[in-house]
């Protein structure tokens, strides 16, 4: 059975994951179950908190995506289907110095919510794996929307804190009533 998402309003949400420092059986078996929920879940990233465990881990995997973007990946250019999915664990993250862009996000925390959200195109990403194997990723367009898009949930921070405030008013009934349901769920 794929573990459970948490949804918008659960505390573990908002918490900044602790740095991963057991790189073993354990955590490569989550990081596991991480990437079959993101999959049952029609989902290319999952961080921990997503799944009630405030720590430094998430996956990504852009296999099945159309969109156009480049990597590199520890100095070289590996075919995707080499290393998605991908487990990054403690990401420190660096934007390439260019202009921010908009564009559509969504997150299986919300379902049902999508909006814009300005982020850098390119990123420089220094992480470990589940075996604790440093790596260093430059990627841009979607990848990299989508690293920083959970790089943002290991630290807290939710992609409707990064909508403008016209976005932020249009989601408003739809955020009202994911309360209402997480309240609901959290008395059962």
């Amino acid at each position: 059975m794929p573990l459970r998402i948490v949804h918008y309003n659960d505390p573990v949400l908002r918490k900044k994951g602790v740095k991963v420092t057991a790189f073993n059986q354990a955590l490569q078996k989550l990081a596991g179950e991480m990437v079959d929920a993101m999959h049952a879940a029609h989902g290319i990233g999952l961080a921990a908190q997503q799944i009630g465990q405030a720590i430094q881990l998430c996956v990504v995997d852009l296999r099945e995506t159309q969109a156009d973007f480049d990597w590199e990946l520890d100095g070289r250019r590996p075919p995707l289907e080499l290393f998605m999915p991908m487990v990054l664990t403690n990401p420190v993250i660096a934007a390439v110095p260019e202009p921010e862009f908009a564009a559509e996000e969504g997150c299986l925390s919300f379902p049902g919510i999508n909006g814009d959200v300005s982020r850098p195109d390119e990123i420089e990403v220094k992480y470990q794996d589940e075996h604790g194997t440093p790596h260093v990723l430059r990627c841009n367009g979607l990848f990299a929307r989508c690293i920083l898009h959970e790089a943002d949930h290991l630290n807290g921070v939710l992609f409707i804190d990064r909508m403008d405030d016209a976005t932020k008013e249009r989601i408003a009934p739809i955020l009202k009533e994911l309360r209402k349901k997480a309240r609901e769920a959290a008395k059962k």
